[in-house]
Formats: C-alpha cells, structure tokens, sequence
C-alpha cells in the first residue's frame, strides 16, 4: 500500500490528512508565534513593535478604567446569569472569559464608529454607554432591545447566527459611497462582532465578499472561544481563523483575545486602516468561553474539565490586576472600590429584574409586521381564545395585545 503523499500548503491539489490537519490546529493551540500579546497571563508587560504606538497611551489611569470595565462587566455578566437560574430570565448567554476581547475593541472605537454585534457583546455594549439593565429585556421577552442604534452606534443585538456580517458590510459599504471615509477627524469604520462558529455560516463568507469588493471600511471581528457550542475548533476549520482573510483579499491578524492592551492596540490599528480606505479587516481574538454556550447548554458533555483549568490560569481580568499592583503600584483601596461598585452594579440590576413586567400572553403577536395583518390578527386571537379556555390557567384573559 503506497504512503499518502506529503501535504504542500502552496499546492491546491495536495490535500493534508486528518491527523495532518489536528497536528497544525494543535500546534496552534496556545495562540501561536503569530499571536499579538502586550500583556502576558503572569501580568508582564510585553513589546510588539508593531503595536505598541497604539497603546501608548495607556498610563495607569487608562489601564484601571480597563480593570474597572472588565470587573463591572463580568459581574453584570454573572448576576443576569443568576437571575436566569432563578426563573427571572428565559435565558442568558454568557460572556464569562471574553471580557478583555469585547472591552479592548469597544474602546478602542471612536464615538462616530458604528457596531454590530452578536447576542453576546455585553461588554461593547457597556463601552457604547448601554447600560446592563438595557439587555435584559431581550432575555425576559419583553422586547427586542431598548436602545437607540442610532444614537449609541451599536445595533440591536442579532440572534441569527452571522447574520450580522451582511448587515455591516453592507452599513460600511454606505459609509464609503457618502464619503465617510478618509483621514479626517470625523472618519468612520464599522465593527462587527461573531464567535469561530458562526465563520462556518455563508453569511459571514458573503460579508466578506461584499466588504473586499467594495474595500467596505469593516472590522470583522471574530472572538474564537474554542467551541461553536459542542463544535470544537478543529471540526470548524483546516487553517487558523485568521488565515482566512487572504482568500478574500484583505489582511487578517490574531491577536491574543484575553489581552486587554493587545486587544485595544490591534483594533484601534484595524479601525484606522479601514477609516483611512485601505479595506477591510479580520482580527481573530483568540480566547476561551469560560460558561455555557447560553445557560441552557451544559458544557461539561463536551468538553473535559481541564480545559478550562487551563484557561482559567490565562483570566484576562487578573493579568491586568497583577499589573497594576507590579508595575503600576495600586494600593488595595482601588481594587476595594472597584469591587464596591461591582456589588452595586449587580444589586441595581437585580432590582431593576424583578420589577420588570411580565411580557402579555399574546406579546409575540405585537411586532411582527410595521402594518397591521389579517393573518397575524386571526392567529393572535385562536391563541388568546385557545389559552382563555384555561379558566384556572396563568395565560387565561388578555391584555391589550401591545405587551410590555
């Protein structure tokens, strides 16, 4: 029996072996020598010389308004996860672990920057100035978002998956054909947010089409956390994520996604490339998803618990605090005074949960379409009917049908 032929990357034709292509994803499994780090995960600070005028600016102030983020995030984070526990969420999708890639680019963004995000960017959401109480509704069914895209350049959460790679490539493609685009002060980009699973959708892959065509001023911005749900990453993809850009023409970078500083200096680097009409962008933070995919996913059949031993000594937020305390000397009373407002934070979230309305029985029927529908209107009642034929039942009666 003849031996397979040696894999060559540079010939289409030769196609590498199972164990060929787990050896490559393996090798890259820590992040690789590509990966861009300012921070390591003992709390060193580190030189990367193309990087490291984008983060200069980052004195001990900046660096404890970072810590002070990715505190506040993670224990708004944990709270509304409670709160889901405690049947006063449907569900919550956690973001546990991914605090410094969300933190890094949402402030690395400029006021006239537009996002889109997933339905997991708690934390860029917390950088445009959206509030932890905003979210909820979504997860109590009460609306569909509650703040204004257009005032706070972030989009509405997306829960089709990569959906929104169309929808900001697409959003920059106009940014470029009004002129926004150049060097000026008031230039804009378009930052879009998606997980390593969601690089398996087409939509992602037209995005990507779209914004090379168009030189469309677009960071795609992919947090690769390891698991598309129960999907590992070697199941997803034959070369690193961020290799995928030279396939369509643009530059694709990796960063490490658990690095705060990293983070900030390559998305800042990325948002002026596309602001300056050089075309888009893929960055690849390379991260871990410390919880459940959402909290009706149980991880623990997946995914073996040393894993996450092992992420857990790569914590974002405590290699920015080791930091502070080697090389920046913060006493303990800034760390006690985050911690303070933490505590707060998740106390006027959970009041602000458990004095939310319970969504109308026929809530669903309310915004389907802009213009009022016969169909939608004979559906709504054969439910309210259906459930008033429950006297004794919780749903029996209506509401006005607007709900909540």
């Amino acid at each position: 029996m003849s031996q397979p032929q040696a894999w060559n990357p540079a010939d289409p034709r030769s196609r590498p072996s199972r164990e060929q292509v787990l050896a490559g994803l393996r090798g890259t499994d820590a992040g690789g020598p590509e990966l861009v780090q300012l921070l390591s995960p003992e709390g060193v600070r580190l030189s990367d010389q193309r990087f490291d005028g984008y983060a200069e600016d980052v004195d001990t102030a900046a660096l404890q308004a970072l810590y002070r983020d990715m505190v506040l995030v993670r224990r708004a984070d944990r709270e509304a996860n409670a709160l889901q526990r405690q049947g006063q969420l449907g569900i919550w999708v956690p973001l546990l672990g991914q605090e410094a890639a969300q933190v890094g680019a949402g402030r690395a963004m400029a006021p006239q920057d537009m996002a889109f995000p997933s339905y997991r960017e708690h934390g860029v959401a917390w950088c445009r100035d959206i509030d932890p109480t905003e979210l909820l509704g979504i997860f109590r069914g009460t609306d569909n978002g509650s703040w204004d895209p257009i005032a706070t350049r972030f989009n509405l959460y997306t829960i089709v998956i990569g959906n929104q790679c169309l929808n900001a490539a697409g959003y920059a493609m106009g940014q470029r054909f009004e002129g926004k685009v150049g060097d000026g002060p008031d230039a804009e980009a378009t930052m879009c947010f998606f997980g390593d699973g969601a690089t398996s959708q087409g939509d992602v892959h037209e995005g990507f089409v779209w914004a090379a065509a168009y030189d469309a001023p677009v960071v795609f911005y992919c947090q690769n956390n390891q698991w598309a749900i129960s999907v590992p990453l070697e199941r997803q993809t034959r070369v690193p994520l961020y290799e995928r850009a030279q396939g369509y023409g643009f530059p694709g970078i990796r960063v490490d996604g658990n690095d705060v500083l990293a983070c900030l200096a390559v998305s800042r680097w990325a948002l002026e490339e596309c602001r300056t009409g050089n075309g888009p962008v893929l960055i690849e933070a390379f991260t871990y998803r410390m919880d459940a995919h959402t909290t009706s996913d149980d991880p623990s059949r997946y995914r073996l618990a040393d894993e996450l031993e092992l992420w857990k000594l790569k914590d974002p937020i405590e290699r920015v605090r080791v930091n502070l305390v080697r090389e920046h000397h913060t006493d303990q009373s800034f760390f006690d005074e985050v911690a303070a407002e933490a505590d707060d934070l998740a106390a006027r979230l959970r009041e602000f949960c458990l004095a939310m309305p319970d969504p109308a029985p026929d809530r669903m029927f309310a915004e389907v379409y802009a213009e009022p529908s016969p169909l939608v209107e004979a559906q709504r009642a054969e439910f309210l009917a259906y459930h008033a034929s429950f006297a004794d039942g919780p749903l029996a009666g209506s509401s006005s049908g607007q709900g909540a």
